[in-house]
């Protein structure tokens, strides 16, 4: 070998040792100072209280302080921007409220790719709805409410939270697959939609589990079935809408954490590696529960995936239901 050769050989294979270690270095050595979840709403709420649990016990499992940073304001999306444009170095994550799939098939244009301009680390947790009736609807079950809602097409109705929220495109999916025509009563917010199911002035909802819980245990709410794939565990009696009749039928609200897109890999590696133990701590997963949450987990190329697959989900129902939000 000329010695131009081997002086390149050990040129490239001192180049590649340093990139190694480089790359061992920037995993082991982070976190250096603290770390910022910026949360796109007001404090309270679940985004909020989620992002506040993982952030203590990261604190705590990384030597550094992680804070909350509340950026509410359209929509959500204005804290979901800031971090899209943020230095992409791990010191800066983002917990989207659970409209961050929704938003792509609602709004006509957003400042920020949703799929593009992120980096998935972790599914946090998933927030599942009750479908809650009034007293006087003479509904048991969700067969029951289905062949009612046929028997009188547009004369049943729904409260509708806020449109494009969880609740309100919940409501239309369930009209496509029970193949029923049911009013829609559009509300600002879950709590005026409650009081007036609780007054009959509705009679349907796809309600927050918080939100309604004490209400059916004390008899102002008839619960009819959780909108999750399997049944939750404070309600472990209750159905799932799919095992009720609508087979396939899964809404779900759902909390993530996010990096800006070009997060070097062993720092979402640690990030995830950490918070996967923090979501299986005994005491994380019952206050989680606690709050009608259920617990997530798993690797940072399922959360992409499953963000992914909602946003072709509800971009369907969206389209077919002609919602839009400018």
């Amino acid at each position: 070998m000329s010695p131009r050769l081997e002086l390149a050989g050990m040129l490239a294979a001192a180049w590649c040792g340093c990139l190694a270690a480089g790359i061992a270095f920037a995993q082991n050595d982070y976190p250096r100072k603290p770390i910022r979840i910026v949360v796109p709403v007001a404090p309270g709420g679940g985004t909020d209280f989620t992002a506040r649990l993982l952030g203590q016990k990261l604190t705590e499992a990384l030597g550094q302080t992680v804070v909350v940073d509340n950026r509410p304001g359209a929509a959500g999306n204005l804290g979901v921007e800031l971090v899209a444009k943020a230095t992409p170095d791990g010191y800066t994550l983002v917990m989207p409220i659970t409209s961050f799939p929704i938003n792509p098939g609602l709004y006509s244009k957003l400042p920020f790719d949703t799929v593009k301009d992120f980096a998935p680390v972790v599914l946090a947790a998933s927030a599942p709805l009750l479908l809650v009736v009034n007293p006087g609807v003479p509904a048991q079950s969700v067969k029951d409410l289905v062949a009612l809602a046929k028997a009188k097409p547009g004369q049943m109705n729904y409260a509708n939270s806020g449109s494009g929220t969880t609740a309100h495109l919940a409501s239309e999916l369930f009209k496509r697959m029970a193949g029923v025509e049911i009013v829609n009563v559009p509300y600002k917010g879950g709590g005026p939609a409650v009081i007036d199911l609780i007054a009959g002035q509705v009679q349907i909802f796809f309600s927050t589990i918080p939100a309604a819980l004490q209400q059916v245990k004390a008899g102002r709410l008839r619960a009819l079935a959780v909108t999750s794939s399997k049944r939750v565990t404070e309600l472990p009696d209750m159905p799932t809408v799919s095992e009720s009749g609508l087979p396939g039928f899964e809404v779900v609200g759902w909390f993530g954490l996010f990096a800006p897109a070009g997060t070097p890999k062993p720092v979402i590696t640690r990030l995830n590696g950490e918070l996967v133990k923090i979501l299986n701590i005994p005491a994380t997963r019952e206050r989680l529960s606690g709050h009608g949450l259920i617990p997530g987990g798993g690797t940072p190329g399922e959360l992409g995936a499953f963000l992914k697959a909602e946003i072709v989900k509800w971009g369907k129902v969206i389209k077919e239901a002609g919602i839009r939000v400018e």
